[in-house]
């Protein structure tokens, strides 16, 4: 196989192994299709052309220098002039970042000139002595992979002769600039990178307020060797891959050698695993991609056989068809937690590399069936396909998978799949200003976000899946995608040289019979039969509308499948003596408290058995789950959609809810009207202007009285809804916790109109929508409607559809009222596990500095016996848990006197972790005050201390 224009040298076998799996499927792709598909295909790549050139140009015009485009209020999110994300903003670092990440995408996609035009403004108008503090994960895979994309691009261009004739290797000369800004995160004895780096001052000066941390998740340090080797092996310093050569090495020594699994977390000095979860997903999924592509790109045999020990593992302990879940690296055979992220959606992408076809066919169409369901992936969704955490960053991941199994099939229902990705992107993320990622998938409102991966690897993968092969300048067989999908050269193995100036440099005689892997032989990689894939398919193609596909209780080598009996949580009657008999073998007792309500306690090492210890436990986990499936959030966040011109239902804002007025989930069609601004401004006293509030939606600012008060006042003039917008300026729904407005301490029934709250940020796009356009109109509804509202003179009329409200919830006061909690068990389950309910069905309310929001497993008829749980559960680490809080204020002139819980949580996505958020509530009730923090850890110190026992043992 020739190089870049003919004059790169052929490959060794030993270096071409990995990727003649890729080549062996790709050669199945080239079934000709018939002339209206090709032309459909055709139009659907146009379509692509255009969606980039949508999200590109408004970068550029409303955005570029700053790193990214806020496509909701058309400006440019520069580091510490917007609201802090925590983490995410971590990738920021005032280098023009999506420009940077996207060189490479305007090469792939054939806007030759814009790319050129791109390299000069990078190498005119970007720095990289920034004085800043960034992640070394998100800047290696965007910045540094950008540039060497970049890099590669232009050289390709320029020995085709035409373009870039003037280019002298500029972008090589600032990737090594900032490959040594990197490397003092390198700094430790064991190798493995700090997180972050100061740009200017890396480390240990007292200016780069960087340099005390001491965890790094293990894709954060194992995700390298890609940009770092191939920046050593273009500039000719070999500094930068034996750091990243390092690093993997230290992460491979450290696995767990019982099962060949790494943990999510470690710490970067003594290489303890902070956190023990193992999984495909966030925090662990590119450090096994690049153990494989690193010999891909390499050709060194001992990533392959570290990759090879790694997947055994993750087919034995994480792989439970369709499903990928998370395990404890110690323990196995028991599961982390119960649901998913969205960035294991890669790896059917990488099963295709490896050659696993049926697995990566079968974990895709479950993928694929939640995106359906839900339009987009979640970022997080549980096992029975609920949505966990609901935002939607616009992740290209699905997309990626997608595009490698067609390549690898040329089955055309991946064509579709393409296609339905970008009918949702159209339909429900963009708009006027780009594309805005979903904050909630339930609602279809919208985050004032557009990542930079979204054009570096999104619009790469589409377009790539409806292009002909002719449509691109270069064959991509030729190159290897990092994780942020940058094009590096497969040139660049070590088992040959790099002589770009002699076109005829030494071809190297391959042994035909080293390509077992090679077309035509493809039969055994993917039998020829169209049928096969769908065969695969067919058991997944409604197990999202089905019941949750849990596996089945493994078995371990020895175990007897007959001598064992489980117990199912939904099963469980508290007088049932067979029952308890078990509960007593699984090391589970149970206590009846004096008020009638009954508490379950686990000890593991009072099981019967070690299988029956594990038994015990997730019985416990279930009881739980079970628990929190009857506390589900009173209400969801609710959706403010601008319907009138431009904006045309493109826009979509997440809304608080009320407690009290219409409930817009009862609305099929929502509440449509134009939006006015009440006078008084607060809407505290009667509404002096109700000739202009009369038929539209009112807009009052918070604060001076109770939202309950503002609701009469707006109905008494006419409004047919009403839009309270927070007075804290500068608050957002990005980054505080939403809450629902409560009522005012008496009847609210005589409040008939919807009522939605806003913070500063979003109620602001619509005042400066009015401010601009003037006639400004809204549809507020429980999720956001088609796209084309603006479009449409047939919607009812609001008022009618307010007849059909159905009843009200109930206020929630402090001061009659304890705020209800639910629990989610954690990740890093120990050893006893406690649980307490009512039978008769009345919820206990626990101290809510022990309890965190709930994890959804199935859901399941319960058992009378059981009624309603609610469960308490103090965990050893919190920091996988969202949590439901409560904002109580007891002032008078306040409109949040009652309890209200909320729906938001903040998510590290670096990590996909949530932190936690808890708030004291001093209306706890009396029974489970005594029940404090301490309490409950001391109940838990033996056998947290026996659980750590046993990993020793183990060791």
């Amino acid at each position: 196989m020739s190089g870049i224009g003919g004059d790169r040298e052929r490959f060794p076998p030993s270096a071409l192994l990995g990727w003649m799996m890729l080549l062996a499927v790709s050669c199945l792709g080239l079934r000709m299709v018939g002339a209206m598909e090709k032309e459909e295909k055709r139009q659907l790549r146009d379509q692509v052309l255009e969606m980039f050139d949508h999200a590109y140009q408004n970068y550029m015009e409303h955005a570029y220098p700053a790193d990214e485009l806020m496509p909701l209020t058309c400006r440019g999110r520069v580091r510490g002039l917007e609201p802090s994300r925590g983490d995410v903003d971590d990738a920021l670092g005032k280098f023009s970042l999506t420009l940077v990440d996207t060189l490479d995408t305007l090469a792939l996609l054939n806007q030759i000139e814009e790319f050129e035009v791109a390299v000069k403004r990078v190498i005119s108008d970007v720095h990289l002595d920034n004085d800043i503090v960034v992640s070394v994960f998100e800047t290696n895979i965007r910045v540094l992979g950008g540039l060497l994309g970049g890099h590669t691009m232009a050289l390709i261009l320029k020995d085709q002769g035409e373009q870039m004739q003037w280019y002298n290797d500029e972008l090589l000369d600032m990737a090594k600039e900032l490959g040594y800004r990197l490397l003092p995160a390198f700094n430790t004895t064991s190798g493995l990178p700090y997180p972050r780096v100061n740009l200017k001052y890396g480390l240990r000066r007292p200016e780069a307020k960087t340099g005390t941390e001491t965890d790094t998740c293990t894709a954060c340090a194992g995700t390298l060797i890609l940009e770092f080797a191939a920046l050593s092996r273009l500039s000719g310093d070999p500094i930068f891959e034996q750091h990243a050569r390092k690093a993997l090495d230290f992460l491979w020594e450290k696995r767990q050698r019982n099962s060949n699994l790494v943990g999510t977390t470690i710490n970067i000095h003594t290489g303890d695993w902070v956190r023990r979860d193992s999984g495909v997903g966030a925090g662990i999924d590119s450090y096994y991609e690049y153990l494989f592509k690193a010999y891909i790109l390499l050709g060194d045999d001992g990533y392959l056989q570290r990759f090879n020990t790694h997947y055994a593992a993750i087919m034995k302990y994480i792989s439970q068809p369709p499903l990928l879940l998370d395990v404890h690296i110690h323990k196995p055979m028991l599961n982390a937690r119960t649901w998913m992220d969205a960035l294991l959606a890669f790896f059917p992408g990488l099963q295709v590399l490896k050659g696993d076809i049926r697995p990566a066919i079968e974990t895709h169409e479950m993928l694929y069936q939640v995106t359906k369901k839900h339009n987009f992936l979640p970022e997080a969704f549980t096992t029975d396909f609920r949505v966990h955490w609901a935002q939607h960053p616009l992740r290209p991941e699905f997309a990626e998978s997608t595009y490698f199994l067609y390549k690898a099939t040329g089955d055309k229902y991946y064509l579709e799949v393409g296609k339905t990705i970008i009918e949702n992107l159209n339909k429900y993320a963009r708009v006027p200003c780009g594309f805005a990622a979903m904050k909630d998938v339930r609602t279809g409102s919208h985050e004032d976000r557009m990542d930079s991966f979204f054009l570096a690897e999104m619009f790469k993968y589409l377009y790539l899946l409806f292009a002909e092969k002719d449509d691109v300048l270069f064959d991509v067989e030729d190159y290897i995608f990092t994780t942020e999908a940058h094009l590096l050269p497969l040139w660049l193995s070590t088992n040959f040289s790099k002589n770009r100036n002699n076109q005829t440099a030494g071809y190297i005689d391959l042994d035909d019979n080293n390509f077992d892997w090679s077309c035509p032989n493809t039969q055994v990689l993917f039998p020829n039969d169209p049928s096969y894939a769908n065969s695969i398919r067919e058991p997944y193609k409604n197990v999202v509308d089905k019941t949750c596909p849990k596996a089945s209780i493994r078995q371990e080598v020895g175990d007897d499948p007959g001598t064992r009996s489980h117990l199912r949580a939904r099963d469980f009657m508290a007088n049932n003596p067979e029952h308890l008999e078990l509960l007593k073998k699984m090391g589970v007792s149970l206590i009846h408290l004096k008020d009638g309500r009954v508490q379950l306690v686990q000890h593991a090492n009072q099981a019967a058995s070690a299988h029956d210890a594990e038994d015990g436990l997730r019985f416990m986990q279930e009881m739980i789950e079970l628990s929190s499936q009857q506390q589900k959030e009173q209400l969801p966040p609710r959706a403010v959609q601008i319907t009138s011109h431009p904006f045309l239902g493109r826009v979509v804002l997440t809304a608080g809810p009320a407690q009290f007025g219409a409930e817009l989930s009862k609305i099929s069609s929502g509440v449509r009207g134009f939006v006015a601004k009440c006078e008084p401004y607060n809407g505290c006293s009667e509404i002096l202007n109700p000739e202009s509030i009369k038929g539209k939606i009112a807009l009052m600012q918070r604060g001076h009285c109770m939202f309950a008060e503002k609701a009469r006042n707006a109905q008494k003039a006419g409004a047919i809804g009403g839009i309270v917008i927070d007075d804290n300026e500068g608050s957002s729904s990005d980054t505080a916790p939403l809450f629902q407005m409560a009522g005012d301490g008496r009847s609210t029934d005589d409040v008939t109109i919807p009522m939605l709250f806003l913070f500063n940020k979003e109620g602001h796009i619509i005042l400066n929508a009015m401010q601009e356009y003037q006639e400004v109109e809204v549809l507020l509804s429980d999720k956001a409607k088609d796209r084309d509202l603006g479009m449409k003179d047939s919607e009812q009329n609001s008022e009618d559809n307010l007849q059909s409200t159905g009843p009200k919830p109930n206020s929630f006061d402090c001061e009659n009222e304890a705020a209800s909690y639910v629990v989610n068990p954690s990740s890093e389950k120990p050893d006893a596990t406690t649980g307490q309910w009512d039978a008769s069905g009345q919820s206990i309310v626990s101290d809510p500095k022990t309890l965190q929001r709930d994890d959804y497993l199935c859901e399941s008829e319960q058992n009378s016996n059981t009624a309603t749980t609610e469960v308490s559960s103090n965990t050893a680490d919190a920091k996988d848990q969202d949590v439901q809080r409560t904002d109580c204020h007891g002032s008078a002139a306040d409109e949040q006197r009652s309890c209200t819980p909320t729906s938001e949580y903040g998510k590290k996505e670096t990590e996909g972790e949530v932190e936690s958020e808890q708030e004291s509530n001093p209306n706890i009730s009396q029974e489970t005050e005594a029940r404090t923090v301490d309490s409950l850890l001391s109940d838990w110190k033996e056998e947290i201390d026996a659980f750590e026992m046993m990993d020793k043992d183990e060791l």
